[in-house]
């Protein structure tokens, strides 16, 4: 499995990299939204980890120029890694196209728990 994961954090980034190591996945990082999005041209992901708050374009712009494509690489599913706890947060995410959130301080089992729903329901095995 190939993930991307958008986050302007090193340290963020360093501690999701260790989680996805024990699953067996490959993180490739992007330290802003637009490195991210050059990334995804270039390359192809099965799930992409994206934070909301970042310099520049920020994480909800992100999902949408993702989603905006019309090739299989904006059908890619996105989860939400965010600290932001506001009460609209997860409708906000999902209704800009995100499938799902999860929230910092980042915890093994909701990942795991979050990213094997959705290859689940992409008929995908889980991880």
């Amino acid at each position: 499995m190939n993930v991307l994961f958008i986050e302007d954090d090193r340290m963020n980034r360093r501690v999701v990299r260790d989680m996805l190591d024990v699953a067996g996945a490959r993180m490739e990082e992007a330290e802003s939204a637009e490195i991210g999005l050059a990334r995804i041209n270039a390359e192809d992901f099965d799930m992409i980890l994206v934070d909301l708050r970042m310099p520049g374009m920020d994480g909800l712009t992100a999902i949408g120029h993702i989603r905006a494509r019309g090739d299989a690489k904006g059908k890619v599913p996105i989860i939400v890694v965010t600290a932001d706890r506001a009460v609209d947060l997860r409708e906000r995410c999902l209704a800009a196209g995100a499938d799902d959130v999860i929230f910092k301080p980042v915890a093994m089992d909701a990942l795991f728990e979050a990213m094997g729903r959705l290859l689940a329901s992409d008929g995908d095995d889980l991880i």
